[in-house]
């Protein structure tokens, strides 16, 4: 957090790029809840979240790359320590990892958390355009 705009919106503008690419993974595992083999994921919050307060987007295990294509080791961003695999409370006989209910009742969670994120960013520029107006 070194420039003054980072300081003004503090955690919350972390906390949104966390939040969204956390949808992204579990709308990926809900859409392939029918697939077999398919092992549900979904982000450690707190452990990406103090990651990228220590400014420590870096995986704790590096790949090597061959080839210039190769995609990188982090996902959105996203340290891949701060990724995990679900266990499963009711495994399935094809193999599948995802939980319906689980992933939608996680899913509206983290909408709602990112939701509040948006607000109180809101919130702030709104004060800071006030303020910029001399209201």
């Amino acid at each position: 957090m070194s420039s003054p705009v980072d300081k003004l919106f503090g955690v919350h503008a972390q906390s949104i790029a966390l939040r969204a690419a956390r949808s992204e993974m579990l709308a990926a595992n809900l859409a392939n809840s029918d697939t077999p083999n398919y092992k549900a994921r979904d982000i450690d919050f707190k452990s990406a979240f103090e990651s990228l307060q220590g400014g420590q987007l870096q995986s704790s295990v590096q790949l090597a790359k061959s080839s210039s294509q190769h995609l990188s080791s982090d996902a959105n961003g996203i340290a891949s320590h701060a990724i995990r695999y679900r266990v499963p409370s009711h495994p399935s006989l094809d193999g599948n990892t995802v939980d319906a209910d689980y992933e939608k009742s996680a899913f509206t969670e983290n909408a709602i958390r990112y939701q509040a994120s948006l607000s109180i960013l809101g919130k702030k520029i709104s004060g800071l355009i006030s303020t910029l107006r001399g209201e």
